[in-house]
């Protein structure tokens, strides 16, 4: 029988500002006094239950359970789950939110997380579902911003490659339309342009300033923000669309030329050749502290969701 009082984490309009601010703070005070949150999810379990392939995601929040003091079961990929013998997603889920206290999950279907939030007796946190929504990778983009620039209000923020499929990006840009002073500049392809109902539903229903470009350098000065995303061979129907696709832009050090000197850059990861190497080395490039920060961000949201306090 399903518990009362249940919070699920699907999407990140599922977190107030409030909360969200707070989880910042919470997070910071991780990184500042790591050892003080050290055993405080002793005897707590979380299950990472990935039906799609993650490196970073599904680890950070193995790490971010592990340096809780808990523990950590789960599987990595739909193949080595009984889903590959039949079982239902609300099978699966009804069965494993038995065996732990919370579950972090990933699946290629639009959607699939919010299923699953019916089934369970335990907190769900949607760790990707398709191309739909990200919400912890967008904690942890909110959470390197806040760092870098001391604000997430009075900021343009570019958001470039695949927009159509980037559910880092659709997540991302729902979550900053709650900041004062935020404008987006959208760059991309035609054929990965920023999908329509996200345009009407989000930007323009709030009136936010955006500009839509396929061109990375025409609105470099004016960034404080950039957010590059790898077109993702996964999403694709056809190969040869993804081949034409997949190196449209590629930023390096001379695309850097009229950028500001604070200029902030992130990408969820993984990269393929969309940042050239030779920019890891710009004091500008926040995506390996941003990866970082994603263990941080997740080890404050369990504690929230599992109500412990420290």
């Amino acid at each position: 029988m399903k518990a009362k009082n249940i919070r699920n984490i699907i999407d990140i309009k599922d977190l107030s500002v409030l909360e969200i601010d707070n989880l910042i703070k919470v997070a910071n005070d991780i990184i500042d006094n790591r050892e003080k949150y050290s055993h405080v999810c002793d005897g707590k379990i979380l299950a990472t239950l990935f039906f799609e392939p993650s490196t970073r995601t599904r680890l950070s929040f193995e790490s971010a359970m592990l340096r809780l003091g808990g523990k950590v079961l789960g599987f990595s990929e739909a193949s080595s789950s009984s889903t590959s013998k039949g079982e239902t997603l609300s099978d699966t889920v009804c069965v494993v939110s038995g065996y732990a206290d919370i579950i972090a999950m990933r699946h290629p279907k639009e959607g699939a997380p919010m299923v699953a939030s019916k089934k369970s007796i335990v907190p769900i946190i949607n760790a990707g579902d398709g191309g739909h929504y990200h919400p912890t990778q967008t904690l942890t983009d909110l959470l390197t911003i806040s760092r870098k620039k001391g604000r997430l209000d009075n900021l343009t923020i570019g958001v470039c490659g695949d927009l159509k499929f980037g559910r880092t990006i659709h997540s991302l840009i729902t979550a900053m339309i709650r900041y004062p002073n935020i404008k987006f500049i959208l760059i991309s392809p035609d054929e990965l342009k920023l999908p329509e109902y996200i345009i009407t539903e989000v930007l323009k229903k709030n009136n936010i300033e955006y500009v839509e470009t396929n061109n990375i350098e025409e609105y470099m000065d004016e960034l404080d923000i950039l957010y590059m995303t790898r077109v993702q061979k996964e999403r694709f129907f056809s190969e040869e669309e993804y081949i034409r696709l997949k190196d449209y832009y590629i930023l390096d050090k001379d695309k850097l030329r009229n950028a500001k000197k604070d200029l902030c850059i992130l990408h969820p990861l993984p990269r393929v050749n969309e940042i050239h190497i030779d920019v890891d080395d710009d004091p500008r490039a926040c995506y390996f502290e941003q990866a970082y920060n994603g263990v941080y961000i997740r080890m404050a949201l369990i504690l929230m969701l599992l109500e412990v306090e420290v």
